[in-house]
């Protein structure tokens, strides 16, 4: 497999069901199998692979295989993430129906679940965080870059497991355009109550991006992984 930034690995595609099945995985880092650790990278709408993939360089960290999955037609659901979730189907079920055979392949070529670490940035941070919370696991570390779980104002959501001490990073801006403030608190306390060591951190005025604090903060978390 092509190690570059970016690369696209001709036998490495999306599984599971849906409109986001059989979609190309690009790559870089170590090889799958040879790579101490993983990181699945979730890009946001009218995005790709590629977009996410570039925070590759911005971490910085070898020993990890970065894999970013595709979306077809480059969005997960064509509408916001507090819609009512029917609105979003079938592209909802796809994409978590997609990262959880990712994660299986992940764990089938030698990396173990407390080793894969999901990211996540936008609407790819919104799938992240629905992910771990409906597929609930001891991960690396799960990363929501202005995102957080999915569903309209008045949802309430079931404790549906524990995450078993999985680091979980929330940070947001206070005035982000397409994510309330609200949300990443509610997410960060269905987390917490699911035994997640949570880590939330609200930017005033940052806009819609990732900022060199997140980045940080990811790194650390990547370093934990690398030696444990």
């Amino acid at each position: 497999m092509n190690s570059d930034a970016g690369s696209t690995a001709p036998d490495l595609t999306t599984g599971g069901t849906g409109p986001h099945s059989d979609q190309p995985v690009a790559q870089a880092g170590a090889p799958l199998g040879e790579g101490q650790a993983a990181m699945i990278m979730i890009h946001g709408r009218n995005a790709g692979p590629h977009d996410i993939l570039g925070l590759y360089r911005a971490l910085d960290r070898q020993g990890f295989t970065y894999l970013a999955p595709a979306a077809r037609n480059n969005a997960w659901y064509p509408n916001s993430f507090m819609a009512e979730r029917e609105s979003n189907q079938p592209g909802i079920s796809s994409g978590l129906s997609m990262i959880s055979a990712l994660v299986d392949d992940v764990v089938q070529a030698g990396v173990p679940r407390e080793r894969i670490m999901l990211l996540g940035f936008s609407q790819g941070a919104c799938l992240t965080s629905e992910f771990a919370y409906r597929h609930p696991a001891r991960y690396g570390g799960v990363i929501a870059y202005s995102g957080g779980l999915i569903g309209p104002p008045e949802t309430r959501w079931e404790i549906l497991g524990s995450v078993e001490g999985t680091p979980v990073f929330l940070g947001c801006s206070d005035r982000d355009p397409h994510i309330p403030e609200d949300r990443v608190h509610d997410t960060a306390r269905i987390f917490e109550a699911m035994g997640a060591r949570v880590t939330e951190r609200i930017y005033p005025e940052m806009g819609h991006l990732v900022n060199d604090d997140e980045i940080a903060f990811t790194q650390e978390l990547m370093d934990r992984v690398l030696s444990g």
